[in-house]
């Protein structure tokens, strides 16, 4: 709760969720258009949320639909599509390094990205094609 405060005091941004992930980031999920104002000019709000809580700040934009959300999560990541059958999702990359960034060592940020997904959408598992 502590958090959130302080984030909305920051940013005055419409906030939906806070948590911290597995990678150890300080995740905020703000509603649909509000990333800009939660960003800031320059990024000057994640550079004091930052300073403020001594850790790594990740701001997300909501989005009601899969597709949007999930290139919200995972940008500056190139995706080409993104398919969900049977509430599996797949993503498609062509760009390798982009790939290899989405799965992540022992494809620990492909799991993070699929728990964070979890929190809203039902679905299974996320992969990477």
């Amino acid at each position: 709760m502590g958090f959130m405060s302080v984030f909305h005091r920051i940013t005055n941004a419409n906030l939906k969720d806070c948590f911290v992930d597995d990678n150890s980031t300080l995740t905020f999920v703000v509603s649909t258009g509000e990333l800009g104002k939660a960003i800031g000019k320059k990024a000057i709000n994640i550079k004091s949320l930052e300073k403020s809580f001594k850790k790594k700040v990740r701001i997300i934009e909501f989005h009601a639909e899969l597709e949007k959300f999930i290139k919200s999560l995972v940008y500056p990541s190139k995706i080409d599509s993104i398919e969900l059958q049977e509430n599996i999702v797949t993503i498609q990359s062509t760009d390798s390094q982009s790939r290899g960034y989405l799965i992540g060592r022992a494809a620990s940020n492909l799991r993070n990205y699929e728990k964070i997904v979890k929190r809203y959408f039902d679905i299974i598992e996320i992969k990477v094609t």
